[in-house]
């Protein structure tokens, strides 16, 4: 498989094209500054400079055409203002979406996070941010043209990945590590049976092939 990922560089993302690259798949990454593209090289993935607070549908599309799916793993960062929760994690979301359309994707992942809301109240960072992300999963989910999966892990950590889940629509919160995250994306990118599916994922005690099949109803 040809995937190319949005937030190439990501903490998420970066593990994912490791997994990716490492099973034999075609892997780029799109990123915002060119010194990004030597860790990109390092995963397995080629690196693609595009920023998406500022590019086209069609530059964006150009970039997708010929995949065989796209994940959305960007995000504007724990550091940034309300205006970038807006711009990366809300309209970069949209015009990834839109630029899948046009280039003819349909598989179409988008790396959301638990407690997303298009209705979500409240004027702290963290509430924007809530409220960009489901509006974001909610533009995704309204498009036919998609075969989409939204995921929304809870806590994200660092620790290393046990590669044992809990992946259902509704988990409850609880923390998961950002290496089972990544697993969990590789395992979804070829599992179309979850299409139209908003999972929440934590960490539990499925193996994590076995929670996808599960949600995918294998």
């Amino acid at each position: 498989m040809r995937i190319v990922i949005a937030g190439g560089h990501g903490q998420i993302a970066l593990r994912l094209e490791r997994l990716l690259a490492a099973r034999g798949d075609e892997v780029a990454g799109i990123v915002r500054k060119a010194e990004q593209a030597d860790d990109l090289r390092a995963a397995g993935a080629e690196p693609v400079v595009l920023d998406l607070e500022s590019a086209s549908v069609e530059e964006v599309a150009e970039r997708l055409r010929g995949a065989d799916a796209a994940v959305f793993a960007a995000g504007a960062g724990p550091g940034s203002g309300a205006a970038r929760k807006d711009t990366v994690d809300k309209a970069a979301a949209v015009l990834f979406a839109d630029a899948a359309v046009r280039a003819g994707v349909r598989r179409f992942l988008i790396v959301s996070s638990m407690g997303a809301d298009p209705e979500h109240r409240g004027d702290e960072i963290f509430d924007v941010y809530l409220r960009a992300k489901g509006e974001a999963d909610a533009y995704v989910s309204s498009l036919d043209a998609l075969d989409w999966t939204i995921l929304r892990p809870g806590a994200l950590t660092d620790d290393a990945g046990t590669g044992l889940v809990r992946l259902e629509a509704h988990t409850g919160r609880g923390p998961v590590p950002r290496d089972d995250v990544a697993a969990v994306l590789a395992e979804l990118v070829d599992t179309p049976a979850t299409n139209g599916l908003t999972l929440e994922l934590i960490s539990g005690s499925a193996p994590v092939s076995v929670a996808v099949k599960s949600v995918a109803g294998n």
